[in-house]
């Protein structure tokens, strides 16, 4: 338990101070750095002839659309042709159809779900220049699109994709990708390009180390929420995660940017209301254009979503934590009965403590890395990162999952306007009927594709070739699939025969159509906010600054995904729990 506080505490203290330079970045202000970054991203805007006049929300959407699909094909040709030479020591072939299909949708829409076994399907051409290369790239759309949403949310110009898009890689996920990379480095990941070792073992027989560019990968695969393992076994190998540290600073990688995001919106939401009252009053005058904003830690709008999702996130994290502990009881040691918590599929070095954190975060944050094998947690324990998945708005990845969680605040502020029979207002903006249907489709995306596919899956011979457990395991193995497809997660219970036809097509589908439609959608919300005019506050406002806001979040967040996901989740890990 001291572990996971410690990790969180360390956690917080970090998150702030590169929140508040994020923020800087977003709105244009000055840093320490801008003497340097200034000339880089001047060089790249004059190469690619960038105009970074301000885009409306059509523009950025079909603008973020274009430079996805231009990286996709590049990508999807690379796997189709890497059996060629360069940078591929150890000779891997090029990639079959559909499974390259998969693995191009899977990394692009920032899921990194993984259908092969990296050390032997990919060669380090593919690692470096596809994967590597997409998750800066996948991270960076969904920063851009999320600080995008908030501008127009707050009635502000969008701004221009290109620029967001830059800016957020070479100010942020470039230079912290190399200090993560060498303090991974430091603590045993490796990172050459030399082939695999071969070595023999004690009993006389060959042994392949998997080496390469590892450490590369592990940095920005976490820093940009996207959980893609250089090896099939992920995070939970040595190569990957050697130690405590190495787990420590791969939990907080992944935490930084969904984090800031908040950070971010808090602080500009802030800003907003400062302008608002210094223009309403006049003793104010003379002082509008200073800047105070070093003041604010997250700003009130920020903390009433940092609070919902900390405690969704936190609920989450003890049941799973609670169940993983308790899993085995009744062993019997010297006559003795004791409890024992379940070790199946953890790594001793990191035991449960470590373990349960890790799977609560790369669940909430969508990284989809695991340091532990999700398929053997107990049933309740398994069942919070398959329902953090579900619920698709506990900090989330790179920008979406603030995005989402917006749509439920929204959501919330129009539900608590019918009660009080006023109309609903969310930061100075009138919440009509045009935003509410965008937003019900927004909301309802998610489990169309989840449950849809699951039925699908079920319903077919292909679908159910790839259960390896009977029974109620088997649909949550199913369930679990279709979820980190579509929540863009990328994790899987592992038991899963997914590399045939069926499973790359389908799933390929889910993270396409989970990513991109439910961010068009959003973008559209945001677009038609910042055309309308500011409404002043008045007594029957409803105030979403404070504690009872941030209540109401969780208690429509829970009503909806209980209404909508717990049948299904009664069938699966619910029933298996049942029965032990």
């Amino acid at each position: 338990m001291y572990q996971i506080l410690i990790t969180l505490l360390i956690f917080i203290i970090v998150a702030l101070p590169i929140g508040n330079y994020l923020y800087k970045i977003t709105v244009n202000k000055k840093t320490c750095f801008d003497p340097f970054f200034d000339k880089v991203d001047s060089f790249i805007f004059k190469i690619l002839k960038i105009d970074k006049s301000d885009m409306d929300w059509k523009q950025y959407s079909l603008t973020l659309l274009l430079v996805n699909a231009c990286i996709v094909i590049v990508g999807y040709l690379i796997l189709r042709t890497q059996s060629f030479k360069l940078f591929n020591p150890n000779r891997i072939g090029s990639m079959e159809e559909s499974l390259s299909f998969n693995t191009i949708i899977s990394f692009m829409t920032n899921t990194n779900l993984q259908h092969y076994s990296g050390e032997s399907g990919l060669s380090y051409f593919s690692q470096m220049f596809v994967i590597t290369m997409m998750m800066f790239t996948s991270a960076a759309t969904g920063y851009a699109a999320c600080v995008a949403m908030i501008r127009g949310i707050l009635g502000k110009k969008m701004g221009n994709f290109y620029v967001d898009f830059i800016k957020i890689i070479t100010r942020f996920l470039v230079p912290t990708s190399i200090i993560v990379g060498i303090l991974l480095v430091s603590q045993g990941v490796p990172q050459s390009l030399n082939n695999n070792i071969i070595i023999k073992t004690i009993e006389g027989k060959s042994q392949v180390i998997a080496s390469g560019p590892v450490a590369a990968l592990e940095s920005i695969k976490h820093l940009g929420t996207n959980g893609g393992g250089f090896f099939g076994a992920n995070s939970s190998t040595p190569f990957e995660n050697p130690n405590i540290a190495s787990n420590i600073i791969e939990l907080i990688s992944m935490m930084i940017l969904p984090t800031s995001c908040i950070i971010i919106f808090g602080k500009m939401a802030n800003d907003k209301s400062k302008e608002t009252r210094l223009k309403n009053d006049s003793k104010y005058t003379g002082i509008i254009n200073s800047d105070k904003s070093r003041l604010v830690l997250i700003g009130k709008e920020g903390r009433t979503i940092f609070i919902a999702m900390a405690f969704l996130f936190l609920i989450g994290l003890g049941i799973c934590y609670f169940n993983e502990s308790n899993g085995v009881n009744g062993t019997t040691l010297s006559g003795i009965t004791h409890s024992v918590g379940n070790m199946e599929g953890k790594e001793l070095r990191f035991g449960i403590s470590q373990s349960s954190l890790f799977t609560a975060v790369t669940t909430s944050f969508t990284t989809g890395t695991v340091n532990n094998m999700h398929d053997t947690l107990t049933p309740l324990g398994g069942m919070i990162p398959l329902f953090n998945m579900m619920l698709n708005v506990i900090f989330g990845g790179a920008g979406v999952g603030l995005m989402n969680m917006l749509i439920y605040a929204i959501l919330a502020v129009f539900i608590c306007g019918l009660m009080i029979g006023k109309t609903p207002e969310y930061l100075g903006k009138k919440i009509e009927g045009n935003e509410m249907k965008l937003a019900a489709l927004s909301i309802i995306i998610h489990p169309l594709l989840i449950l849809g596919f699951t039925a699908l899956a079920v319903s077919v011979n292909d679908g159910l070739n790839g259960i390896s457990n009977p029974g109620f395991h088997g649909l949550s193995q199913i369930l679990y699939e279709y979820s980190s497809s579509a929540a863009n997660n990328g994790s899987g219970f592992e038991g899963l025969k997914d590399n045939s036809l069926f499973w790359n097509i389908s799933c390929g589908l889910v993270m396409f159509f989970g990513r991109y439609l439910s961010i068009i959608i959003q973008l559209a919300i945001a677009g038609s906010l910042s055309k309308k005019v500011d409404v002043n506050e008045t007594i029957g406002t409803l105030k979403t600054d404070n504690f009872t806001f941030s209540f109401i979040i969780v208690i429509v967040v829970y009503i909806f995904s209980a209404l909508t996901f717990l049948p299904v989740l009664a069938l699966g890990p619910i029933a298996e729990w049942l029965t032990l």
